[in-house]
């Protein structure tokens, strides 16, 4: 669809839930539903079900025109409708296979004469519908079950970093560890199940319901492992899903009809350690783009990245109860409706024990030529924490809309509603609120007002919707559309998590110069959220014209225009730096032991949307079918060494000029232009030859210092957020499939698909983005000010930085943020099957 990008699965604790930009965002901010039921997950954002192709009958990409009818999104919305059974039996048996010895090597992460990295998948799909009772109840069943054997195999430099690690450990260098074994790869194993069953009643002609039952359970061994991380640090994750979907239609006149649907899912995400040492070791090389692939090198999984904090444990439970009512009065379509969730259980628990993260600026290569450094590194690196709690809300969602559609005449369609939502208990964890927060009567204790009380819920969500389609000519061949509306959406949870499981920390008295009744924070840095809360929501607004030459073709131009306000952010204030009790002097040195580091979340971030999107489809019947999308596109947003539209992890560099000049630039998926064909063609001899070629510009990064808590400067001069481009991105796939047709309505048929039929290196936007890890002076890279590259492996030798260019480097893990496999960067890659349908 045009205005959409795939992007990297954003959610580590559900595996093989991609998601899809719109909007230049990060697609976590979409509306997301199945058969009518939310199919959002409100923690993190996404999609909370997988759901087989074969159970799909269609699915509907809307990124801007969106009904009243349309909330809980600031970007786009995505409908799925399950397949039903019908009166004639019919239904699906199929087979894929993938193995190493059909895919082309890695040279990056396995290079030869190396052996060839291990892989190999198998999956399986049946599908059956019929009827139970001709023209009156009927089922639909589909299953399918993924066994994948994947693995990752370390790259020649990330086993050189390794090494020197091991060595480090057998001189006796890291306390506590003697020996560390490095392997050349690391297997994932990874084993799904999921499957739905469809039951259709029609009760009377009036009359019809449908109940729909789907489940999904699947394990990951060594999840989170990647290329710059050993195998301690991996997780064995076990994810549960079901969901209950039942809907009722009934048809009061022949021009007022009522659906009903109701609906109930549950997910449970348990995620256990590899390794419990109580400890980890973080070096630069592990830490490839500020995602939570790679963070710690060796050691335990602290679930806490350079992004956010991620629970060992969560639940979520969903409750949803909607009405909607369609009434035709001449020319007049009226539409409203009532949209109701409960969601009981929006719940987490992070580890209990407690853990020392040792941060090094430096490599361990580096290390080895400076024993003597790395253990006054690893001294000033250690943070102790102990992380573990808990956080449960409980959440309700109410939406209602009203809105008309009136044919003006044949010519003009004019659209317009009002959308009212609102949430209840956003903020409440376990019934307590931010004032039974430790760090908030810590603030108070010494009278520091930075955070003045607790947020509340917004309920000011109203929401106009404005649109037309005006047909000129008397042919209607050719339509100009407009629209106008507003979208509100509160969006995921996981980004201020930790302020609602500070509630639950226990106070000391506090120690500052004052009254020492007051409840204090012990050593630990204070999470809360700014009381002046208000919804995050877009203003969408745009226009277009579609031309049909034929009936089979046609050609449509859209612009969009998106602005974003209250975007989520997070402030960081030291203690002792940029934050500071009036009750001592700000010179006196006790600020630093008194005042601690706060994180204040705020709904302050603003940013933008400007797109040209142009559609041509087409068809040759029975011969040719073919879609072309081009995308001009400009996403830009506010962020320290992150930037992405309606999301959780943008962050201030200096929480006292939160709007700084270099603050603003392009979002992580500002793609400025993309092209997409997708077409079947039918070759002779019964051939079938199908495509999906995409080609994009480069999308940004940021370079920043070797604790990625600020950008990194060049002579002097910062860099400004997302500055860099990575690699254009190119990958055409290619699916040849011959039907043999058995008889009728019987017909079996074996194919073959390529992906990155060209075996094109897409590297995408994972460059290397810690100073540490780039080749340049180390006393530079310290200081987070670079102007000479290294081009020598001893650093002997400088050239001199002209262009900001020359820190370019591709980053050594170039697969999946969250596990092998992605949809940027794979080699070639052949999968061979059949499948057999009736």
């Amino acid at each position: 669809a045009p205005g959409t990008e795939p992007v990297e699965p954003s959610d580590p604790t559900k595996a093989r839930i991609t998601a899809v930009s719109t909007g230049g965002s990060s697609g976590l901010n979409n509306e997301l539903s199945v058969d009518g039921g939310d199919d959002s997950d409100d923690y993190i954002g996404g999609f909370l079900q997988t759901v087989s192709p074969d159970a799909i009958e269609e699915f509907a990409a809307r990124t801007a025109l969106e009904g009243a009818d349309t909330g809980g999104t600031t970007a786009g919305s995505f409908s799925i409708t399950t397949r039903r059974g019908a009166n004639q039996s019919h239904g699906t048996l199929a087979f894929y296979d993938r193995a190493a010895a059909l895919d082309a090597r890695y040279p990056i992460e396995n290079p030869a004469p190396n052996p060839k990295q291990p892989f190999s998948q198998q999956h399986y799909v049946a599908a059956l519908g019929g009827p139970l009772r001709r023209n009156a109840l009927w089922a639909f069943a589909s299953f399918e079950h993924l066994h994948e054997d994947a693995s990752i195999a370390y790259s020649p430099s990330t086993l050189t970093q390794f090494n020197a690690l091991a060595t480090l450990a057998s001189r006796g260098l890291l306390p506590g560890v003697s020996s560390i074994a490095v392997p050349t790869l690391v297997p994932i194993p990874f084993r799904d199940f999921f499957g739905s069953l469809r039951l259709d009643w029609t009760e009377t002609p009036r009359s019809s319901w449908y109940l729909r039952a789907s489940a999904d359970n699947y394990t990951t061994h060594n999840n989170l492992v990647e290329q710059g991380t050993l195998p301690s640090t991996g997780l064995l994750t076990h994810n549960s899903y079901l969901s209950l979907v039942a809907g009722h239609q009934y048809q009061f006149t022949p021009q007022l009809l009522g659906t009903l649907v109701l609906n109930a899912g549950a997910l449970h995400v348990n995620q256990s350690r590899n390794a419990n040492l109580g400890f980890a070791l973080a070096f630069p090389f592990s830490s490839t783009a500020l995602t939570i692939s790679g963070f710690e090198t060796y050691g335990d999984n602290q679930f806490a990245t350079p992004i956010t904090f991620f629970p060992a444990r969560r639940d979520q439970q969903k409750y949803q109860l909607r009405y909607d009512l369609s009434d035709i009065h001449g020319r007049h379509a009226i539409r409203s409706g009532i949209n109701l969730v409960h969601e009981p259980v929006l719940s987490g628990a992070f580890p209990s024990n407690t853990e020392t993260l040792y941060s090094f600026p430096q490599n361990p290569t580096d290390y080895l030529a400076d024993p003597a450094q790395l253990a006054a590194d690893r001294q000033a690196g250690a943070s102790t924490r102990s992380p573990g709690g808990s956080f449960s809300q409980n959440v309700q969602r109410l939406g209602l809309y009203l809105e008309d559609s009136w044919r003006l005449g044949d010519q003009l369609t004019l659209n317009y509603g009002l959308r009212y939502s609102t949430t209840y208990g956003l903020f409440a964890s376990s019934r307590r609120t931010q004032r039974d927060n430790p760090g908030f009567s810590t603030l108070a204790a010494l009278n520091i007002p930075l955070v003045s009380g607790a947020p509340r819920d917004d309920h000011r969500q109203f929401a106009p919707r404005l649109g037309f389609v005006y047909a000129p000519g008397a042919d209607s061949r050719t339509s100009l559309r407009a629209a106008f509306g507003l979208y509100y959406s509160d969006l995921a949870q996981n980004g201020w998590a930790t302020a609602f499981e500070a509630v639950h920390q226990a106070a000391t008295p506090c120690t500052a110069p004052t009254l020492d009744q007051y409840p204090c924070l012990p050593n630990a840095t204070a999470n809360l959220i700014d009381p002046h809360y208000t919804t995050p929501y877009a203003i969408h607004a745009s226009a277009g014209i579609e031309h049909a030459f034929t009936p089979h073709s046609s050609i449509s131009a859209d612009y969009i225009h998106e602005q974003g306000n209250h975007g989520y952010r997070a402030y960081p204030y030291t203690g002792g730096v940029n934050l500071f009790t009036p009750l001592l002097p700000t010179d006196d040195p006790r600020q630093a032991e008194l005042v601690p580091s706060v994180n204040v979340f705020h709904a302050d971030n603003r940013s933008s949307y400007d797109a040209l999107l142009v559609h041509l489809e087409g068809a040759v019947p029975g011969r040719l079918s073919y879609v072309l999308n081009y995308t001009l596109a400009k996403a830009q947003t506010w962020g320290c060494v992150l930037g992405e539209l309606f999301d959780y992890v943008n962050g201030v560099c200096d929480p006292l000029h939160a709007f700084a000049p270099g603050d603003y630039g392009p979002s992580g998926e500002d793609v400025r232009h993309r092209l997409v064909l997708a077409g079947t063609a039918q070759a002779p001899l019964g051939f079938t030859l199908s495509t999906l070629a995409q080609a994009e510009s480069a999308r940004p990064f940021t370079l920043t210092t070797a604790d990625t808590s600020a950008r990194l400067s060049i002579h002097g001069v910062p860099t400004a957020l997302d500055q860099f481009r990575g690699t254009p991105y190119v990958q055409v796939d290619l699916r040849v499939s011959r039907p043999i047709h058995l008889r009728e309505g019987i017909a079996i048929t074996p194919f073959a698909e390529g992906f990155n039929l060209f075996n094109r290196n897409n590297p995408g936007a994972n460059y290397v983005t810690n100073v540490a890890s780039l080749p340049v002076p180390s006393a530079q890279a310290q200081s987070g000010n670079v102007s000479d590259v290294c081009i020598d492996a001893a650093c002997t030798q400088l050239r001199p930085i002209v262009s900001p260019a020359q820190l370019r480097r591709p980053a050594g893990a170039l697969g999946d943020f969250f596990g092998p496999g992605t949809t940027v960067g794979v080699p070639f890659a052949t999968q061979v099957g059949v499948r057999a349908t009736f």
